[in-house]
């Protein structure tokens, strides 16, 4: 179990990957800036990002400028959809366009941010050409989104095992089939959405089990996740929420707590089914 901020999980090809992170989606503009640099000063190393959310370009000067050695920050971006479905060239070359967005020497992790039928191995493919055996401008390479068929039928073909699958992931919606899968095949599970949007604040259960440790809603959901084995990226721009959802190492939830959460599984989505993609 991770004991720290500083805490990382080694992916399937070696790279070591923080356990916790700061999601960045709808934050653009001096917004995601300074929200990024309050989270490298709160501690955070992990930095999730992607084309479709319009920030690259804020995100990668907040990670610039922070002083902070870039071997010490690890930053992810995705492809999106419309140039997965333009096909291989269209990934490559979006690809680049996200590295001089964000104007870095380098990502760490690059993710097919959906599994669109028909398409994704193309952008698979793509992908395995940029990481280039762990010799490309990328160090790991990973799917979002991605449920067992898509995976079962990735593997199938793919040359490069994904090192991660990002996706929604809560009390509400628990996946614990995907979740053993990614398990069983190396995969590392991270969440998005974490918190429900911020619908986690009121949930009883939640606010009970916070009680008797002394800590939030939010904090008992962040660290139910990192109990189960997904990395944790939740999303704000508030500098006091950034630094409360960051304290969640120094405590345990009991086998009885996290029962308790694991049984609030409604498998409810707060985000588009992964099976019916139409953006």
């Amino acid at each position: 179990m991770p004991k720290s901020l500083a805490a990382t999980t080694t992916l399937n090809n070696g790279v070591k990957m923080p356990w916790f992170g700061l999601g960045t989606w709808q934050a653009t503009g001096s917004g995601v800036r300074d929200a990024v640099t309050w989270a490298l000063e709160v501690g955070y190393r992990h930095i999730d990002t992607a084309m479709i959310y319009n920030n690259e370009t804020d995100v990668g000067h907040a990670v610039r400028e922070s002083g902070i050695p870039r071997r010490e920050i690890f930053v992810t971006t995705k492809a999106w959809n419309s140039d997965q479905r333009l096909g291989y060239d269209a990934v490559l070359k979006a690809f680049d366009a996200s590295m001089g967005r964000l104007n870095i020497e380098y990502v760490d992790l690059y993710l097919v941010h959906w599994a669109l039928p028909g398409t994704y191995k193309d952008a698979w493919r793509a992908l395995e050409k940029i990481y280039g055996d762990g010799k490309g401008p990328v160090k790991a390479i990973g799917v979002s989104n991605f449920m067992i068929p898509h995976l079962e039928d990735l593997l199938k073909t793919a040359k490069v095992v994904p090192a991660v699958n990002q996706v929604e992931f809560h009390p509400w919606l628990r996946q614990q089939p995907l979740l053993d899968f990614c398990v069983k095949h190396k995969i590392q599970h991270e969440a998005w959405s974490p918190l429900i949007q911020g619908k986690v604040k009121d949930i009883p259960e939640l606010k009970t089990i916070g009680a008797a440790h002394k800590k939030s809603p939010e904090q008992i959901a962040l660290r139910w996740g990192l109990q189960k084995g997904s990395v944790m990226i939740p999303k704000s721009t508030n500098k006091e929420r950034l630094t409360s959802n960051a304290a969640i190492f120094d405590f345990e939830l009991s086998a009885a707590e996290m029962a308790q959460i694991d049984a609030l599984d409604k498998n409810k989505r707060v985000g588009a089914d992964p099976f019916n993609v139409t953006f």
